[in-house]
């Protein structure tokens, strides 16, 4: 108890190519750049073999989506287990949270080891997409 009453009350500047932004505790309370998410476009995002690849590792709430994966948490109830501020931080840089994790980091951009040619420098995903998860994450209840 007194561990995470210590996490809420530390505030850290997280370095990103695209500025920085502010973790406070396990999340990151304000939105990147000031984006408004969208569930739908979010739902998109997470059910793409392009963008963002979450179904290889996670299983979601997407009976039409075959072939998903069981190596990370079942994206079901997302919303009930964290808040958007701790999407946020889970999708921008989930290593902050567990140094061992294999989920990439899909907006932080420096200090990332094996990085493509064609994405040196450039997030998985930009602010708005990453909102746009957050949004539609937050409403997976159940």
């Amino acid at each position: 108890m007194m561990l995470r009453r210590l996490a809420a009350a530390t505030a850290l500047a997280l370095p990103l190519g695209a500025g920085a932004v502010t973790v406070v505790g396990d999340g990151i309370p304000v939105a990147l750049e000031g984006a408004v998410g969208e569930a739908a476009r979010g739902r998109a995002i997470v059910a793409s073999r392009q963008a963002s690849l979450c179904l290889l590792c996670h299983a979601g709430p997407m009976p039409e989506e075959r072939f998903q994966g069981n190596l990370a948490p079942d994206l079901a109830g997302a919303g009930q287990r964290w808040t958007a501020a701790q999407l946020r931080l889970r999708l921008v840089d989930p290593r902050r949270l567990n140094p061992d994790s294999i989920m990439p980091a899909y907006y932080r951009t420096e200090g990332l080891t094996r990085v493509g040619r064609a994405w040196e420098g450039r997030p998985i995903l930009n602010a708005q997409q990453v909102e746009d998860v957050v949004a539609y994450l937050a409403t997976l209840k159940d």
